[in-house]
């Protein structure tokens, strides 16, 4: 009865939204990617084979379960993988990620209900793998009917998140009872869930899946890079998903650096594809000459380089001598840090990191990373960590380790589902 509620007063505030929600398809692109599949318009020829079901809402959602998916891809060769995101950047990533394993990747429906059951008719899956703590009460609802598992995997519920969630508890309990499975990332993550009326039998720790990602890219591709981006003869600087208000403080750090160390290069890289022109005005005023990476600009001619290409970053880490990761000195609450350590680089992050609170937290502790509250403090650790060769060492070292100490989400998760 709570699905048919929950879905008359989605439909009347859809239509009561409907004048903004135009308005922002019109000025957004972005709202527009997929939007007939997400409306429940989907194209899939169905066989005979059994069908697993992985969302990932974006870039990365995305990047987490890739391991994951191509583990279980492996193991279930007699299956269809399907992999569903949300936005138009996790559509990229995920086709570009899964060539290997024929995955069909489209767009996950609308939480309507005539959405979600054009989704679950037509590509009749018999188990659903939702990334982290995506919540949508039509969706596994109606899959629980129609006797299809849903797990959720590397789920996460922040201490902020939980807070609002508590506010809705009654709401969410008879949500929660629908899963099969719920693995959280840690034991924090787990009790909070289970605060929130999920069953207790049903939710286990599971680790974090980030902490299996492999540094996969061959000397040869890494070689590559380098050649491409001359980067020989330079110690690299990344600084990764930068939002708004963030490039001006990088430029800042990277002018003091400059000043202290000759050989010092600027990869900068913002977070979304639609802030690239405005990056591009603020760097033809900066004082330095920089060009773009789609231009196939490279650091002997270039101090600083734009990185405007999509699905680059995390191989480009490879190269880098140290990484700035960003949404952390604004209120997005920090990107993913790990795929910077995977390298043995060692990463720095603004205060602002409770998306990764937990994982910031491990990395701190064991040497892998520095959080700094303001901009100058980032300036006294990026040129420490050129100066001070011993410690960059150190931290380099450590980040390479931390991921032998932590790695078996993966084989935790495919044992149980």
């Amino acid at each position: 009865m709570f699905v048919v509620i929950y879905n008359i007063f989605l439909i009347i505030f859809s239509i009561i939204l409907l004048p903004v929600i135009i308005i922002a398809f019109i000025i957004q692109p972005k709202y527009r990617a997929g939007f007939w599949n997400k409306l429940g318009f989907y194209s899939f020829k169905k066989n005979d084979k059994k069908t697993t079901v992985f969302h990932a809402v974006s870039v990365g959602e995305t990047n987490a379960v890739k391991d994951l998916v191509k583990q279980y891809a492996f193991s279930h060769p007699d299956e269809n993988i399907v992999i569903t995101t949300t936005t138009r950047t996790g559509q990229e990533i995920a086709k570009n990620s899964f060539k290997d394993i024929s995955a069909t990747v489209t767009y996950y429906p609308y939480d309507f209900f005539f959405s979600v059951l054009s989704f679950l008719f037509t590509f009749k899956p018999e188990k659903i793998i939702i990334a982290e703590t995506e919540i949508w009460p039509c969706f596994v609802s109606l899959a629980k009917l129609l006797n299809i598992k849903v797990y959720t995997v590397n789920g996460r519920i922040s201490p902020h998140s939980y807070k609002g969630y508590k506010k809705i508890k009654l709401f969410l309990k008879p949500v929660f009872a629908k899963y099969e499975k719920i693995f959280m990332q840690t034991q924090g993550d787990a009790q909070r869930m289970i605060d929130l009326g999920a069953s207790k039998d049903k939710t286990l720790v599971m680790g974090n899946l980030k902490f299996d990602i492999k540094a996969d890219l061959s000397q040869e591709a890494i070689d590559t890079y380098k050649n491409e981006l001359k980067t020989q003869e330079y110690r690299l600087f990344i600084a990764a998903s930068t939002h708004k208000g963030e490039d001006e403080i990088i430029l800042n750090a990277f002018n003091a650096l400059k000043k202290e160390q000759a050989d010092a290069k600027l990869l900068l890289v913002p977070r979304h594809p639609q802030r690239y022109q405005e990056v591009s005005n603020l760097l033809d005023n900066c004082g330095y000459k920089w060009g773009r990476r789609s231009e196939k600009a490279n650091f002997k001619d270039n101090e600083i380089i734009l990185l405007d290409t999509m699905g680059e970053l995390s191989k480009l880490f490879s190269i880098c001598y140290i990484a700035f990761i960003g949404g952390s000195f604004s209120s997005t609450g920090g990107h993913n840090p790990l795929e910077a350590n995977i390298w043995g680089k060692p990463a720095i992050s603004g205060h602002c990191v409770f998306n990764f609170k937990d994982i910031y937290k491990t990395l701190v502790e064991k040497e892998c990373a520095v959080i700094v509250n303001k901009e100058e403090e980032l300036k006294s650790e990026l040129i420490s960590f050129y100066l001070n060769k011993e410690k960059y060492n150190k931290y380099s070292r450590n980040a390479k380790n931390i991921f032998t100490e932590n790695k078996g989400a993966i084989d935790y998760v495919l044992e149980r589902i």
